[in-house]
């Protein structure tokens, strides 16, 4: 097989030509197993949406891109909200200020013909490891916070304990008529 046919003279190296097919094929796979997929998924909401169904579907968005897909949220109006886009815009800005740490607008939202308002989020590494971070010392924050009330509430070692006093009875009294004390 010719190596460097510019040289001078051209470079041949003889081989097994069934080998070389199965490396390259082999390196191919590779590569294509190494490459990431991006997957557009897509949520819709609505202006007149309730505040579960908008915290579950905003769930839904941060789980997306925490699995690195982008997300493209589109608003739909109906009938008399297409006259009020502000309100879409609103629930979009609010869905984006919910999935801060975990994503960044890609494109800003705007108006898909007459009916629709769109906005793309793609996922932000550095946000999502930022956040990491934030949660993992609040955790040894509250770890330490916790171990510092025992230490805390117990009392010092170097302090001894007085043992607990016997619990001495005197005898009953008995009255008996007639005699005076």
């Amino acid at each position: 097989m010719e190596v460097a046919d510019k040289a001078n003279p051209p470079v041949c190296r003889v081989m097994d030509y069934g080998k070389y097919k199965y490396e390259a094929a082999q390196k191919a796979k590779e590569s294509r197993r190494k490459s990431t997929n991006v997957v557009i998924k897509e949520m819709k909401y609505r202006p007149k949406i309730g505040g579960g169904d908008f915290d579950t579907k905003t769930r839904k968005v941060e789980k997306f891109l925490s699995e690195g897909h982008k997300v493209k949220i589109t608003i739909m109006f109906r009938g008399r909200e297409v006259a009020h886009p502000e309100l879409g815009k609103k629930i979009l800005d609010k869905v984006a200020e919910e999935v801060v740490h975990t994503g960044r607008v890609e494109v800003y939202p705007k108006l898909d013909g007459p009916r629709n308002m769109i906005m793309v989020l793609a996922p932000d590494k550095k946000a999502q490891a930022a956040h990491a971070e934030q949660l993992r010392k609040n955790q040894e924050a509250e770890g330490a916070g916790a171990d510092a009330e025992l230490t805390a509430a117990s009392p010092a070692p170097s302090e001894p304990v007085p043992p607990p006093a016997a619990a001495v009875e005197d005898p009953p009294v008995v009255d008996t008529p007639g005699e005076e004390a």
